[in-house]
């Protein structure tokens, strides 16, 4: 089984009723992705995204990088008694995706891997492992570019985020 970061853009009325109602927001996951599943839209496009396997490489390189918001796990927990997979999920307000957009685009990838020796993500048991294989870095790249273009078009329709690990 694997761990999956996963993410939904959702509009300000729709994040209201989210917080007051956990159960419908797992409704609308499913409902979302079983819609986009069919018909794969761009990141700029979709509602929902994935950074796969890739979240806890992202994780390693944007906390060594400092990065303002947590696009991994989420800031604002809304089900704490409920597991969506490997924890209770978290959002992101609309001003925190917004910040998280701007940051993004200004954070290159080359940037966040620049000095980073792959030995550092095995020692400190970055998900999935096998970091010593060839190249190993480079692997995140397409996820973050594609990450990037999903936070920046939630910025500019002034959406929120759900953010959980699946």
């Amino acid at each position: 089984m694997s761990m999956i970061g996963e993410y939904l853009r959702v509009t300000a009325s729709e994040l209201d009723r989210v917080i007051q109602d956990p159960a419908w927001a797992s409704g609308l996951v499913d409902e979302v992705q079983e819609t986009e599943e069919e018909s794969e839209p761009a990141p700029t496009e979709a509602r929902h995204f994935s950074t796969y396997k890739t979240w806890d490489m992202l994780r390693f390189l944007l906390a060594r990088a400092e990065f303002p918001v947590n696009v991994i796990h989420g800031e604002e927990p809304f089900a704490e008694d409920e597991d969506w997979g490997y924890g209770p999920p978290r959002y992101l307000r609309p001003e925190r995706v917004r910040l998280a957009a701007e940051t993004l685009r200004a954070t290159t990838y080359a940037q966040l891997i620049s000095g980073v020796d792959p030995a550092e993500l095995t020692s400190a048991d970055v998900y999935p492992l096998g970091w010593s294989e060839p190249g190993s870095l480079e692997w995140g790249r397409p996820w973050y570019d594609d990450l990037t273009q999903f936070f920046e078009a939630a910025a500019m329709a002034d959406d929120a985020m759900l953010v959980w690990l699946d």
